[in-house]
């Protein structure tokens, strides 16, 4: 008999606040809102629908917390290297593996970031929330 721990509410919850903390800080860096909003339509990192069967155990919501981060730390890096291909595929393949999407290879950031001309964007949290 093997015992196993159900991953919790928290896991999903700091999950589903990674996938929002990469649609309005990191896609904004590579890509523009007109493509951001395609990814949301396409369902890119959805966690909307239940996950339970994909990462139920705390093992498994701990990998995926896991490489949302590494992919997060790679992609914020001021210059992207080829170095870090291997561990940004791998990470995304563990994303694959748990029911995210993440359709994206790293060659596409490396492009994306060279072509990105916008600074602002709708999905960036403003920096403050007083109006006037």
């Amino acid at each position: 008999m093997k015992i196993v721990f159900a991953s919790t509410p928290n896991q999903e919850e700091e999950i589903s606040e990674l996938v929002q903390y990469i649609y309005s800080n990191v896609f904004p860096l590579y890509f523009a809102d007109e493509e951001i909003r395609e990814f949301e339509r396409l369902g890119i990192l959805n966690t909307y629908y239940d996950h339970s069967e994909d990462f139920s155990t705390l093992k498994d919501a701990f990998q995926v917390m896991a490489s949302l981060q590494t992919v997060i730390s790679v992609l914020e890096l001021p210059n992207l290297d080829r170095e870090y291909t291997s561990l940004f595929n791998k990470n995304v393949e563990y994303l694959e593996k748990f029911g995210l999407s993440f359709p994206f290879h790293y060659e596409q950031f490396i492009v994306a970031k060279n072509m990105k001309k916008c600074i602002f964007s709708v999905y960036t949290k403003a920096a403050n929330e007083m109006l006037i």
